[in-house]
């Protein structure tokens, strides 16, 4: 039998435990309440709906019937309701007429003509839906019992991932945490909470280890839905796993007085970050750095030693380009703004600075700015050149550059 009266106990547990809206869980009782009275006792056809009392523990139910006339009605050709349930069809099919308007073939158990219909209510309208009261059954077969049971779990379940769904997609985009869960090949899962989060091998950090147990941060990159419930997906390597660390750390770029303008990422290597204050007398890059360094070294022990340089935005490209360089030094900078190319000039003993460790740096700038950037000596010799993409050919001048 299936009891009314412990739905209440019921949903208050199933709203303090998964917390999942009152509204939603109402909703889905119901319709499991009008699914098993239509079972045991509705007709082929029928429309009925159920109103549960939250208060008495208590169900009512009502047919509903939609307003029509004759306009709205298949000519008498068409398919009868009984060719429709043999097709499968327990809704009668529509079609749409020649003028535009949807037409339905006339079931008595669904539809009220509109003459019929004014006699109840006199300003109803075409569309409309007319309730009508339906004899309250206190208690359900065994079978009506098992069938609102099961559509209840299913319907709660779907529910709770919906409510997992929207609670997370609103927070894509940005960091949140987790305890490692397990491990599975190269993936690695993290416990949130309310769900699971996956950290696939690409999005991990070369060299990073994982341990069980471990709580870690890491970027929400897609929130997605799935039939066996979100799909939540994560990354540490993303470039903007560092933009959302500093914004944690750096109360400027909360208020949106720094904000920054680009990234470039070699995930457990280096990263170049660009940012402008929008307030003068606001130094963007000692906002990120902090009293004693303590803003960026919060960063960088999270990324577990990961090299950062923080560089002040222009909208000059000549002197972003420059800048992007850091730490070398550079002499001149010639760019081609329609091919997106620059030509740098740098001395002698800034060219290793300028190329980096196996070209990381320029290849870096490149990334940073949007520009091909080759560097050459003072003698206009190129020694390196780097794409945006992160292709980087060299011809080494010493042992130092070949690094």
């Amino acid at each position: 039998m299936l009891d009314l009266k412990n739905f209440q106990s019921a949903l208050e547990e199933v709203l303090v435990e998964r917390g999942i809206p009152r509204e939603k869980i109402l909703e889905t009782i119901e319709m499991a309440l009008a699914a098993a009275y239509k079972k045991d006792y509705g007709k082929k056809g029928q429309i009925i709906r159920a109103k549960f009392n939250t208060k008495v523990g208590k169900a009512e139910f009502f047919q509903v019937k939609i307003v029509v006339d004759e306009s709205m009605l298949k000519p008498a050709e068409s398919e009868t309701p009984e060719e429709d349930i043999q097709a499968g069809r327990e809704e009668p099919e529509e079609i749409v007429g020649e003028d535009g308007i949807k037409k339905v073939r006339f079931t008595p158990e669904r539809h009220i003509m509109i003459d019929e219909a004014r006699k109840i209510k006199k300003d109803v309208n075409l569309g409309d839906e007319l309730i009508f009261p339906l004899e309250t059954k206190e208690e359900y077969g065994r079978i009506a019992a098992q069938t609102a049971k099961q559509v209840i779990i299913q319907r709660i379940r779907e529910a709770e991932r919906e409510s997992i769904y929207t609670e997370y997609a609103a927070k894509e985009g940005d960091i949140i945490s987790g305890i490692v869960q397990r491990v599975e090949g190269k993936n690695v899962f993290l416990d949130l909470g309310r769900a699971t989060a996956l950290l696939p091998k690409e999005e991990q950090v070369r060299g990073e280890r994982y341990r069980i147990g471990e709580r870690i941060k890491a970027y929400l990159l897609l929130a997605e839905k799935n039939p066996k419930g979100p799909g939540l997906y994560l990354s540490r390597s993303h470039p903007k796993f560092v933009a959302k660390l500093f914004e944690m750390e750096v109360p400027e770029i909360q208020n949106g007085i720094v904000e920054v303008k680009a990234i470039a990422r070699e995930a457990g290597l280096r990263t170049k970050i660009a940012v402008a204050s929008k307030e003068d007398g606001v130094d963007p890059v000692g906002s990120l750095v902090g009293q004693k360094g303590i803003r960026v070294g919060t960063v960088i022990s999270e990324l577990g030693g990961e090299k950062i340089d923080i560089i002040e935005w222009r909208e000059d490209p000549e002197e972003f380009i420059a800048k992007s360089l850091s730490p070398a030094k550079v002499l001149e900078v010639e760019i081609n703004p329609e091919r997106k190319e620059a030509q740098i000039k740098v001395a002698e003993d800034q060219l290793s600075l300028a190329i980096g460790k196996a070209g990381q740096n320029v290849r870096l700038a490149a990334k940073l700015t949007g520009y091909k950037i080759d560097i050459r000596s003072r003698s206009g010799e190129t020694i390196a050149s780097a794409s945006e993409e992160g292709d980087v050919s060299t011809e080494a001048k010493s042992d130092e550059v070949k690094e």
